[in-house]
């Protein structure tokens, strides 16, 4: 069952947690990184027993999970119980949770499609969505306790200059430094994005094959972070933003654009980190 085994992988995932965060920096940022692994599958799983009401809500809402659809649903868990809801308890419910954007016509939009569905009631699945939630809302906010304490580490014991980079967050920030240990161990920027394994030999056609997750070389955690890094920091520094729109009018892929521009990244946080001087943006 998808909630059993992810309540054991919880478990195990937070069970050395205490020794994690007393040690070394590579260690705390370590366990950031799986923590951000563990987030996709929670909404994966979250998906199977929603099959009942979800064509109901996608209709409704821009996606499934938001404060207010995992409220409704935790009370109100297959269509059958949407629409034999009542009205006021189920225009209350979308307005506190919503904080004020949903009221009682998105109540009445709601049971009126959960009473035209025709989607099945299976209490199994239910009780099994109902589960899912809390676990996901549990989870959460251990999730952001540990990520409090990861920034803690970051702005006190590491006190790294990249943090100074528009867009670079201390998610991002904490697992590129974490994959990349001690930058003394490179004698240059092109062998940490060697490292990474961005090389333009790891492109076919402009394509980056599926976010990195079927690539074997360098370390995926590192390419992840510094793909996703480098869009972040695109979009908020002018520089790093003209040299992506540069390359892209060059016709260039925005994949290999965005390769071009993590190369960029790569080799000022190489300077940054040998230096110890914070980022002064370039006008």
């Amino acid at each position: 069952m998808p909630v059993a085994r992810f309540k054991a992988a919880a478990l195990a995932l937070f069970a050395n947690l205490a020794a994690i965060l007393a040690h070394s920096r590579v260690d705390a940022t370590q366990k950031t990184r799986h923590l951000i692994s563990g987030i996709p599958p929670m909404a994966k799983w979250l998906a199977a027993p929603v099959k009942a009401v979800k064509a109901i809500i996608n209709t409704l809402v821009p996606t499934l999970h938001m404060a207010s659809v995992y409220a409704l649903l935790c009370e109100f868990p297959s269509a059958d119980a949407v629409a034999n809801a009542h009205l006021t308890r189920l225009s209350n419910l979308l307005f506190d949770s919503s904080k004020g954007r949903y009221g009682k016509d998105t109540a009445v939009m709601f049971r009126d499609a959960a009473r035209s569905s025709i989607g099945s009631h299976m209490p199994a699945k239910s009780l099994e969505l109902k589960h899912t939630i809390k676990l996901i809302r549990e989870l959460a906010i251990e999730i952001d306790e540990i990520e409090a304490a990861i920034k803690r580490i970051m702005d006190k014991e590491i006190q790294s200059p990249i943090f100074t980079i528009p867009g670079i967050s201390y998610r991002m920030g904490a697992m590129i430094i974490a994959e990349i240990g001690d930058f003394s161990r490179f004698d240059s920027a092109d062998k940490i994005f060697a490292y990474a394994g961005m090389s333009p030999s790891t492109y076919q056609s402009g394509q980056l094959d599926n976010c990195y997750s079927h690539m074997e070389r360098g370390s995926r955690y590192l390419r992840y972070a510094l793909y996703n890094a480098t869009k972040y920091v695109c979009h908020w520094d002018k520089s790093f933003g003209a040299y992506l729109e540069k390359k892209r009018s060059e016709g260039k892929h925005y994949n290999v654009a965005i390769s071009h521009a993590a190369k960029k990244l790569v080799r000022l946080i190489f300077a940054m980190e040998k230096s110890g001087k914070a980022y002064l943006p370039t006008a």
